[in-house]
């Protein structure tokens, strides 16, 4: 049936998919087909049910279809689909966002995280008048042509493009450095500090499995960038508000001058927003001179979802709760992997989590990441999938577990991931 649907699908959309990943290229086979999803669970075309820890890439804090949030899009629904025109519902949550992060003092709605990262790059040159951008090697931002870029054969070399279609004279505007490397940091701004407009930087970086970021690097950062008045961007599109209710930010109380965000705020809908400084900020249309806009941005069902979804996660505990599910899953599977003797390394913050099939003891950077066993992580994959467990289908991705999972859901993936990694051993 899967198999079926697939080939139907590749018939008409490139490679079957509206995104890569889900292809399932990074780890072989078939990709899922999802019929439906509850709670913790997913439902495949076969009706197969699966332990789902992928959640959507993350916007399922609650789990799927939480009936709070199906009741708000069915209200918002029964008032008309989208106006193009201001709704009270987009201000309302304005201000929620600006409340729980306060470095966010005007924010803007959009439709995506990749809309939102354009955006806020736009934005930084234009108030800055400069043109080149810091990004760092394992962050992703989407699929914009500015943060297409991989690092050139030395720290200041012109910026590679990722991606046929991205200018090579764009691409050398971006300058990609090492994630967590402070000294590399202080020598790029010592040499070209007065050109850069923005650094851009996952503080949790979720695109290379999950990889924190250091305090120290963080902090260096954000002196660098007000020395040489730079923009520093946080891209918490994954972690604002999954892995702390004031996102990334408020864990290493480190405020950025801009901060994307995605997922969580849309409550499962289609949604990005960018905001920060409100002097940086004014610079955008209509009252500056940067133009940015979007037909359907603020849509009141994503609102209406994305603020109901904030409100749940506001309550006292709750974020305490997730942290406490995640440390037993971790705990889990590591000790499991421990008595198979099979090399694990892990990472984990609140509701995110990394596994790492690897002898280094601590994962820091992408270089690390990329030498971890691919192999080991596919066979433990499909071997979780085959056992009803839904893992992200690329080493490169972050899992993400929800409010809905119960201690028995783990309980179950723990003991799945001990009797895979007796095969694999």
């Amino acid at each position: 049936m899967t198999k079926k649907l697939f080939d139907e699908a590749k018939e008409y959309i490139p490679g079957g998919v509206n995104s890569p990943v889900r292809a399932f290229k990074a780890v072989s086979g078939i990709p899922l087909f999802v019929n439906k999803a509850l709670g913790p669970y997913l439902y495949d075309s076969e009706n197969k049910k699966y332990i789902d820890y992928v959640g959507s890439w993350g916007p399922m804090i609650l789990g799927h279809a939480h009936p709070d949030v199906i009741e708000a899009i069915s209200g918002s629904i029964k008032n008309g689909l989208s106006f193009g025109a201001p709704t009270e519902i987009e201000t309302q949550m304005a201000k929620k966002i600006c409340e729980l992060m306060p470095s966010i003092e005007k924010i803007r709605m959009v439709n995506s995280g990749t809309e939102a990262a354009m955006s806020a790059i736009r934005l930084a040159r234009g108030y800055t008048k400069r043109n080149t951008i810091i990004k760092f090697e394992g962050c992703y931002h989407g699929h914009t042509d500015s943060l297409l870029v991989k690092s050139g054969s030395g720290a200041l070399t012109f910026g590679v493009p990722t991606s046929p279609g991205v200018p090579e004279d764009l691409a050398k505007l971006t300058v990609t450095l090492t994630y967590n490397d402070t000294n590399q940091l202080e020598d790029t701004f010592e040499k070209i500090g007065d050109e850069i407009a923005a650094v851009i930087i996952e503080p949790i970086a979720g695109n290379m499995s999950l990889v924190p970021g250091n305090h120290e690097f963080l902090k260096t950062l954000r002196i660098l960038c007000d020395k040489y008045k730079s923009i520093l961007i946080f891209d918490e599109v994954m972690t604002g508000f999954r892995v702390a209710l004031g996102g990334a930010q408020s864990i290493f109380n480190i405020n950025p001058d801009l901060t994307i965000l995605g997922k969580i705020i849309g409550g499962g809908m289609p949604v990005g927003a960018f905001g920060g400084k409100e002097n940086i900020m004014d610079y955008i249309a209509p009252d500056g001179p940067v133009y940015q806009a979007g037909t359907l941005s603020g849509n009141p069902i994503a609102m209406n979802a994305g603020l109901t979804t904030l409100g749940l996660i506001s309550s006292k505990d709750f974020y305490k709760s997730l942290k406490q599910k995640t440390k037993m899953l971790i705990e889990g599977i590591t000790e499991s992997a421990e008595k198979m003797d099979i090399p694990l390394s892990v990472n984990y913050v609140c509701g995110m989590f990394g596994l790492f099939f690897s002898e280094e003891k601590i994962i820091d950077s992408f270089g690390k990441v990329i030498g971890c066993d691919k192999e080991q992580h596919n066979k433990f994959f499909h071997g979780m999938l085959k056992e009803g467990i839904y893992l992200a289908p690329s080493s490169f991705e972050a899992g993400f577990i929800s409010s809905s999972h119960s201690d028995d859901d783990i309980k179950l993936t723990i003991c799945a991931a001990e009797k895979i990694f007796k095969k694999i051993k």
